[in-house]
C-alpha cells in the first residue's frame, strides 16, 4: 500500500477503475489467497488453481471498467473465478484432466451416513477434494465461502433446487469418506 496508508477496498476499486495499477495490485494482494483457495477447492489441482487465479485477475483487470458495484468486489471477483473454473471444465483440456482420485487412480466412491464428529480441517479438506465436481462446487461456495443457495446457483448457472440437492449429496458423501478414513 502506498505511503503506509491503508485504503478501503471501495477506494481501491474506484482508483483501479480509473486505471490505477497500484490500486489494483493492492486489491490483488487482498484477494489472491481467497481466489486461489476457491479455485483450488473447485479443481482439486494446485497447478490448475494457480493458472485459474491468474486468469481471474487478468479478466478482472480487463472487466473492471464494467464493474457496477451492485455486489461487493470480492463477490464479483469470485464470480469471475467460478466462471473461469467452469469454462476450464468445459474446454477440451479441462475434460481431459483427471479429477481428484485416490491412491489407486480410481474415482472415489462413498457410502452415506458416517459421523463427522471429530473431523480435523485436513479431514474436511480431503473429503471436499474427493467430491464430484458439482457437489464440490456447492460445498465450496455455500459451505466455505458463505454464499446463499441463490447466489451459488447463479454463479454456477444451475437451479436453486439443484444447489440444495448437491449440498445434501455432498454432506452424505463427506460423512461417508470421513468415516472410512477414521475406520482405517
Amino acid at each position: 500500500m502506498s505511503a503506509g496508508r491503508v485504503d478501503s477496498s471501495a477506494e481501491l476499486v474506484m482508483r483501479a477503475c480509473r486505471g490505477d495499477t497500484g490500486a489494483f495490485e493492492d486489491l490483488y494482494r487482498q484477494h489472491v489467497g481467497r481466489v486461489y483457495g476457491l479455485c483450488l477447492r473447485m479443481t482439486g489441482q494446485p497447478e490448475s488453481a494457480e493458472d485459474l487465479t491468474q486468469d481471474t485477475f487478468v479478466s478482472a483487470w480487463r472487466s473492471l471498467p464494467g464493474y457496477e458495484g451492485r455486489s461487493s468486489f470480492s463477490t464479483w471477483l469470485h464470480r469471475i473465478a467460478v466462471n473461469a473454473v467452469l469454462a476450464k471444465r468445459r474446454s477440451p483440456q479441462g475434460r481431459n484432466e483427471v479429477s481428484m482420485t485416490d491412491e489407486l487412480g480410481e474415482q472415489m466412491e462413498f457410502e452415506a451416513d458416517a459421523p463427522m464428529d471429530e473431523a480435523t480441517p485436513i479431514d474436511i479438506e480431503r473429503a471436499i477434494s474427493g467430491l464430484p465436481p458439482g457437489a464440490r462446487d456447492i460445498v465450496v461456495l455455500h459451505g466455505i465461502y458463505g454464499y446463499s443457495h441463490e447466489e451459488a446457483a447463479e454463479m454456477l448457472g444451475v437451479a436453486v433446487g439443484t444447489c440444495k440437492a448437491q449440498l445434501h449429496r455432498a454432506r452424505h458423501l463427506m460423512r461417508a469418506r470421513m468415516g472410512e478414513e477414521r475406520a482405517t
